[in-house]
């Protein structure tokens, strides 16, 4: 009886007949795992509170300490959040699943298990449609579980100048565990393997990421830890079904990095392959600074968990008139809201896919519901607002900007009480907490001045005070009108109505050479 080979030993084979030019014969074969931390106000499982940094080893309890005698409760809040988002997912939500005991020991884990769901998820089935260059494609979703999060290792080496500094595990002289972390509830959404390209991966990411967002169940911010992705990757030749062996590669928190890491680990394989050397199973780790994947330990099985029941937990079984009316109140999904700002406002679908992921498109609708118009409120968000948040690291869906707020701003830039210029300034004043527009307007005197009487008077000062300038204009130079323009506005401190004065200038230049 012969048995048929696995995908990497068809690999190696077609890479030893045809040597590297097999290897763009290759498919890649990636399916993502993404871990959400949940919102909540306490823990998955006990009352301490959820809150980002501070002093380590202060938000923890018996419970998420694992100390002896402590009984786990189920977070309710948690397990709405998870039907919520598996229903924005098109996933069938279990009438009963469980919290298993998953065993491995880490530092960080204070209980040496991680409470978690095994064979029945909260959350099966499901699909995602992301949009990428060759066009749509649709992964599906395996599961969405809830489970609770681990703490945090933190390395530590001394440094002869800089005493005692945080890095990473080779080289550090000691280590240091904060328990803060541990017990924060985690959605882990698993995907199908049905991602093909490092531009399809980020893509289904960016997707998830903004219904997390609309959902409002997470910050969802990568660069913080409270979304983590990790990637299987695996290579199989084009036209084969057969899966490759899997590697799977952590420690990705930007889109970036997802694309990066996945590009050279097909990169990497390809090469082992094309030269007729096996692919191992492993757990990789991506390094930004050097761009590669390394070793950090051998892939485990199912079965090296040990799972089991916990004997702590009742078994979830949400009431189906309350799923529901969850399904009733689920808001308005990204793909669903770009389709609107397209054919209600004409929004460019990157205009529209921006404000959804710096998280504005709320902003966006409550401006055009007071009366701005789509385009002008869509561009000072997408512009000055997203990058006046970025350079601060205010997070946009907390900036000070209600809706009517901005749309004010568009209304005294469109009357002529306001340039560009002296709007981007009212814009941040009302982002730092001044008030609103018109009454930073009014408390700071920063009025256009349209007024023709009172800037011709600044004009005749400008070409008197310029007239070299003046006379390259008159002589047919229209670029040396700048040099005036340019001492009316400091004469004015930048109110001068750009526009009048142009008209202003040229009007009395012209005189002045006709006489």
């Amino acid at each position: 009886m012969s048995v048929a080979p696995d995908a990497s030993t068809q690999a190696q084979r077609a890479a030893r007949d045809s040597g590297v030019e097999q290897a763009a014969r290759f498919e890649a074969v990636i399916g993502l795992e993404v871990h959400v931390e949940l919102n909540t106000a306490t823990k998955m499982f006990c009352g301490c509170a959820i809150d980002f940094g501070g002093e380590p080893n202060v938000r923890t309890c018996p419970v998420c300490l694992g100390q002896p005698g402590s009984l786990p409760m189920i977070n309710v809040k948690a397990v709405e959040y998870a039907i919520r988002l598996g229903l924005a997912l098109g996933c069938d939500i279990a009438p009963s699943s469980q919290f298993h005991r998953k065993n491995y020991f880490y530092p960080d884990m204070p209980k040496n298990y991680q409470i978690s769901q095994y064979d029945v998820p909260i959350c099966l089935g499901g699909q995602l449609e992301v949009a990428t260059a060759d066009g749509s494609r649709r992964v599906g979703i395996t599961r969405v579980h809830m489970e609770e999060d681990t703490g945090k290792t933190i390395h530590m080496a001394v440094h002869s100048e800089r005493g005692a500094i945080s890095g990473r595990i080779h080289g550090a002289e000691y280590s240091l565990v904060d328990y803060n972390r541990a017990g924060i509830p985690l959605l882990e959404v698993v995907s199908e393997p049905d991602i093909r390209s490092a531009e399809q991966a980020r893509a289904y990411l960016t997707e998830l990421r903004a219904i997390v967002l609309a959902l409002e169940i997470s910050d969802a911010k990568l660069e913080e830890g409270s979304m983590r992705c990790d990637a299987n990757v695996s290579l199989r030749p084009v036209g084969h079904s057969v899966f490759g062996t899997r590697v799977e590669v952590k420690n990705m928190n930007s889109l970036r990095s997802l694309g990066r890491a996945i590009d050279h680990e097909i990169a990497r394989q390809t090469e082992l392959l094309s030269s007729g050397q096996p692919i191992v199973q492993e757990t990789r780790h991506w390094n930004e600074d050097t761009a590669t994947t390394s070793t950090l330990r051998a892939k485990e099985e199912v079965f090296d968990y040990r799972y089991f029941s916990d004997p702590d937990l009742v078994p979830v079984e949400p009431d189906s008139d309350w799923v529901a009316r969850l399904r009733a109140e689920l808001v308005e999904l990204p793909a669903a809201r770009r389709s609107r700002y397209a054919a209600e406002h004409g929004l460019a679908p990157g205009t529209a896919a921006l404000l959804q992921s710096s998280g504005l498109a709320g902003r966006f609708d409550e401006a055009v519901s007071a009366g701005a118009p789509p385009a002008e409120a869509a561009k000072w968000l997408t512009n000055e607002v997203a990058a006046w948040c970025n350079e601060r690291s205010v997070d946009p869906v907390t900036a000070a900007l209600p809706g009517a707020h901005l749309a004010e701003l568009t209304r005294l830039v469109a009357d002529g009480t306001l340039s560009t210029k002296l709007a981007r300034e009212v814009l941040e004043a009302v982002l730092a907490g001044e008030g609103s527009p018109g009454e930073v307007v009014a408390a700071r005197g920063l009025a256009q001045i349209s007024d023709t009487g009172a800037l011709g008077a600044v004009v005749d000062t400008a070409i008197a005070g310029n007239a070299a300038a003046a006379q390259r204009v008159r002589d047919g130079n229209t670029k040396a009108i700048g040099a005036l323009v340019g001492a009316v506005m400091r004469a004015t401190k930048g109110q001068a109505n750009p526009g009048l004065v142009n008209e202003l200038l040229q009007a009395r230049l012209k005189q002045a050479g006709e006489r």
